[in-house]
């Protein structure tokens, strides 16, 4: 779930804000909750200090009473606590823009707070918000990255036939159609990280699941592409489950 944080000393606004994010997260059915709304920047930081970073979204009020904190500068603290966070400025001006440059903020928005319009604003940028973050966790599940050695690589999902566990302890073997990389990973978080569209067909093998081609139940293996992988039963119920008990 997508966590929101909201921010501004005006209740009046703040709670305003809040019911129409979660009137227009309940509407779409996102999987998104306001999960903090303080009237100060330090019962936001309160609320996310010492835990993992959110890849939350904020939506903060510029001009906040307090002697110590802006907007900006409570947005450079999140960054640091949570770098991947959507930053979202409410201001009564619109000429604020430059100064998410001079604290390198990256701001998704600015919304201008406008007695008739504010509602409308601020729930056409979530939209926005979840369109972004929609695509980009397309694109993250159509690229696989790994690191071999000090090299960095992307390799498009659709190229991997196959994963088998590695001779060295810790270590994995990618196989596509024409070759084959060694990293340092495991079996156990590739098919979690990569869901539905990989079978664990052997416990030293994670298959591409519309890549195989057949299984052979007498010899106990399955054929991908042209190359061959052990099937264990486990595996081959797995299999039979995934092409509607039909091997």
């Amino acid at each position: 779930m997508i966590p929101i944080f909201l921010c501004d000393d005006d209740n009046g606004v703040r709670l305003r804000i809040q019911a129409a994010l979660e009137r227009k997260i309940f509407i779409e059915g996102w999987d998104m909750a306001v999960a903090c709304s303080a009237d100060g920047p330090r019962s936001l930081l309160k609320a996310i200090e010492g835990k993992e970073p959110e890849h939350g979204i904020y939506f903060l009020d510029v001009d906040l009473k307090d002697e110590n904190w802006d907007g900006f500068l409570l947005g450079k603290e999140i960054r640091r606590l949570d770098p991947h966070a959507v930053l979202v400025y409410i201001t009564g001006y619109g000429d604020l823009a430059y100064k998410t440059f001079q604290y390198h903020l990256e701001a998704f928005d600015y919304i201008v707070k406008d007695q008739d319009l504010l509602e409308g604003a601020v729930c056409r940028c979530l939209e926005d918000v979840w369109m972004r973050l929609a695509e980009e966790k397309r694109v993250r599940e159509e690229i696989f990255t790994l690191r071999a050695g000090d090299v960095l690589r992307h390799i498009p999902v659709k190229d991997i036939l196959f994963f088998e566990s590695a001779s060295v302890s810790h270590h994995v073997l990618l196989h596509t159609a024409n070759s084959w990389v060694d990293f340092l990973g495991s079996l156990n978080e590739l098919e979690k990280q990569l869901g539905e569209r990989f079978i664990r067909v052997h416990r030293s093998y994670l298959a591409a699941a519309d890549k195989i081609d057949e299984v052979d139940l007498k010899r106990g293996v399955l054929r991908i592409r042209g190359r061959e992988c052990p099937v264990s039963r486990a595996g081959k119920a797995l299999i039979r489950q995934k092409r509607g008990g039909v091997l």
